[in-house]
């Protein structure tokens, strides 16, 4: 949950890794630093903070180079102060370190390391695996890429790390386990990333570590080993990503331009899967898997955060549409049971990011049962892409703001195809209800369009409900994962505490908060539940309760009822989560940006969780 760029080549070593680390501060914000080698030697810098905090105390002329390493922290071991910030130096001096991740044994190595006389100023399990390092080249008289090697066989956890040697100033040496670290190679230079966006400006050649390798750059170019020793042949990949792409454009957070980028993400979901006039739909990445689905007796989604609601959604397509039994489990918890998983199973991961541990590990046990393991990711070379059979990709493009907006219709999206296709080849639904949610499914971008028309009208809206300490959202069906969603969002970027609930469980507890004081946020759109919803919003207003309701365009009924109505246009009841929930997005974030907060960076969050 930690961005890391690191540098070696021709070019200014600190200005890139700084304009790197600001296009990575999603990934964790609450410090940053850097280290460079020049003829001043080994100098580390570092800041609590963000990256322009940093960025305010260097002195230009202290950190010119040609090679460095930068980190952005999410903090885990150790509060976020300047001391516990990357880079960390070994005890000599010579060596430095950043690291995205959580060495589980630290504790032990560094009692040993404290045996041998280590003097640890920190609270981080990093500065004890450069030590580590340390401790086994003086032992064993190596290089620094044989010490790493040694040292990685040892400790248990995740990583993603790039180390510097103050003697060996033309030398990178990077390794990854369980989080994601990408190589940027360029003519003569190279770039090591968390992630894509801080390369593309300078090359869009990359090599996707895999998990278990080290790789090492330096005068002869590129060589790449796993931890047996073994040399692995660099898989170089063009990445299909435009800087504009991690711009804000114009908008004033990056989570208002994703949100109102969604029309256009959908279409993009949609293209060249979806032929409406010809009635088809084309997932190449299921090609081989569609007639198994078909046949399956259970799927299983597994999830964390905002990709577990878009699983829920999911779970109700799949059953209406295709009559087959679905769980969604969180990941985190999959994990740590034993669940009963049999071959045969589908087990399908939904992920922004497609590096998210939890999910990832879920993966790893679902294979080891036997499970047909498929995914649902954005980002391409992600590892849930690499380890999964098959899958599809949502291609949202890139998601700057924590929380997750078009991540979501494009997951929902996704799914939606799927459980249609999967429908068709089982025979569940007829060739006039396919053809007819095709040509609903392909006039989703445009009616989102139309929602977002509204905003001046749902941030006049927010305006009133500013102070609120508390909101309840509350759907059926396949609305209620929306409400989870619409009170995630809020909570995430507000600090708003908010729940969301079926609509019918508020008479079993939640109904003893509504008074005049508590916003109640309703999906009230027309659809199979439309009659039992109304009568949940008689019995909060009975309580003098404040509705908010998202309702079907040319509604009377709810809206003489109501406080506010926001209308959505009509569509097919499966294909109403991705309308209904952008008023809520948008709700959330005017409430957020009046009460003042950094939607795109809200505190506590990070936008990728690699650790777990």
């Amino acid at each position: 949950m930690c961005g890391i760029v690191a540098y070696i080549g021709q070019r200014d070593a600190a200005s890139l890794i700084i304009k790197g680390l600001k296009r990575l501060e999603y990934r964790g914000y609450d410090s940053s630093g850097i280290a460079i080698i020049n003829e001043n030697g080994l100098g580390v810098f570092k800041k609590k903070g963000k990256v322009v905090d940093l960025e305010n105390v260097l002195n230009k002329g202290q950190i010119a180079a040609n090679i460095g390493i930068g980190h952005t922290r999410w903090a885990t071991h150790g509060e976020p102060n300047d001391v516990n910030a990357h880079p960390h130096k070994s005890n000599s001096g010579r060596f430095a370190i950043i690291h995205n991740g959580i060495i589980e044994n630290y504790s032990s190595i560094k009692q040993i390391l404290v045996n041998k006389g280590y003097i640890f100023h920190s609270q981080t399990d990093t500065e004890v695996l450069v030590n580590f390092i340390e401790e086994i080249q003086k032992t064993k008289k190596c290089d620094l890429p044989e010490a790493v090697r040694i040292a990685l066989k040892e400790v248990v956890g995740a990583y993603a790390i790039v180390v510097l040697d103050a003697e060996n100033p033309g030398q990178l040496v990077a390794a990854r386990k369980g989080s994601p670290l990408v190589i940027g190679i360029g003519k003569g230079e190279y770039f090591f990333a968390s992630d894509a966006t801080p390369i593309i400006e300078y090359t869009k050649e990359v090599v996707y570590l895999d998990d278990l390798e080290i790789a090492v750059v330096n005068s002869e170019g590129l060589t790449i080993k796993n931890l047996q020793n073994e040399e692995q042949d660099p898989y170089i990949q063009t990445v299909e990503l435009e800087l504009e792409a991690i711009e804000k454009g114009g908008y004033d957070h990056f989570m208002l331009k994703e949100i109102f980028e969604q029309p256009k993400s959908i279409a993009d979901c949609l293209r060249g899967r979806v032929n409406a006039d010809d009635a088809i739909i084309q997932l190449g990445g299921l090609r081989n898997h569609i007639t198994k689905l078909a046949k399956a007796k259970r799927i299983v989604f597994v999830a964390c955060g905002t990709s577990w609601h878009a699983g829920l959604v999911g779970e109700y397509l799949f059953e209406e549409l295709a009559r087959i039994n679905v769980e969604v489990e969180y990941a985190s918890e999959f994990r740590y049971r034993n669940p009963i998983i049999k071959e045969g199973d589908f087990v399908i991961a939904i992920s922004q990011s497609g590096e998210t541990a939890d999910t990832l590990a879920a993966l790893e046990l679902a294979k080891s049962k036997g499970a047909i393991i498929l995914g649902v990711c954005n980002v391409v070379g992600s590892s849930i892409s690499r380890i999964t059979e098959a899958g599809v990709y949502t291609h949202a493009g890139p998601e700057i703001g924590v929380a997750s907006t078009k991540a979501f219709t494009a997951q929902v999206t996704v799914l939606t195809m799927i459980a249609i296709a999967t429908a068709q080849a089982k025979g569940t639904i007829d060739d006039e209800t396919y053809r007819r949610l095709l040509i609903e499914l392909a006039a989703i971008p445009q009616k989102v369009e139309e929602i977002l028309k509204s905003a001046e009208e749902i941030k006049d809206i927010s305006k009133l409900f500013t102070f609120a300490s508390n909101f309840i959202f509350l759907g059926r069906g396949l609305n209620f994962p929306v409400a989870l969603e619409g009170a995630l969002k809020l909570k995430e970027i507000s600090y708003i505490h908010a729940e969301g609930y079926p609509a019918a469980e508020m008479k079993h507890g939640p109904i003893a908060l509504i008074d005049e004081d508590m916003p109640v946020v309703f999906i009230a759109t027309k659809d199979s539940s439309y009659e039992k919803v109304v009568s949940n919003i008689q019995e909060v207003k009975a309580r003098k309760g404040r509705v908010i309701a998202i309702v079907s365009e040319g509604d009377v009924q709810v809206k003489e009822m109501v406080d506010f109505a926001i209308e959505v246009p009509n569509t097919d009841e499966i294909l109403q989560p991705l309308l209904t929930v952008i008023p809520l997005q948008l709700l959330s974030y005017y409430i957020a940006v009046m009460r003042g907060r950094n939607v795109d960076q809200p505190r506590n969050l990070a936008k990728s969780v690699t650790v777990e």
